[in-house]
């Protein structure tokens, strides 16, 4: 972890399939470096932001949807191109969908280096090469 101070304490993230979430972003941050906390629905990122999935209190049967207000997607840091290629290659196995696949790896342009995923619930996640 950096000395300096993290900009982002945790996420917690509601969802509605709780296992299902476990298995697809337990996989995605294991490979992005995060660690399982003691609590098992809970990662820690290499700068000490921590990420909880837990099953929504308020079950609804509409679901999530990222354009509606409110948060888009998470946008996490990727070591380098290799691993950015292989996340890519492995993904869909673990319940991950690709975006944008027709414009990898620029779809945010041409200076940017990064793989958009969804999840089988519907959130997006933004994988970008760098800091």
């Amino acid at each position: 972890m950096s000395d300096s101070m993290r900009a982002v304490h945790h996420l917690d993230l509601w969802v509605s399939e709780l296992d299902v979430a476990l298995d697809e972003w337990g996989w995605l941050l294991g490979e992005l470096g995060w660690e399982v906390d003691l609590e098992g629905a809970s990662w820690v990122g290499p700068d000490g932001t921590y990420l909880f999935l837990e099953r929504s209190a308020d079950q609804r049967d509409e679901p999530h949807d990222r354009l509606r207000p409110g948060v888009n997607h998470l946008a996490l840091t990727v070591s380098d191109r290799p691993l950015l290629d292989r996340i890519r290659a492995e993904s869909s196995a673990h319940g991950w969908h690709e975006l944008f696949a027709d414009r990898y790896p620029h779809a945010g342009g041409d200076a940017h280096t990064a793989l958009y995923l969804e999840s089988s619930e519907g959130f997006e996640v933004e994988l970008v090469v760098g800091s």
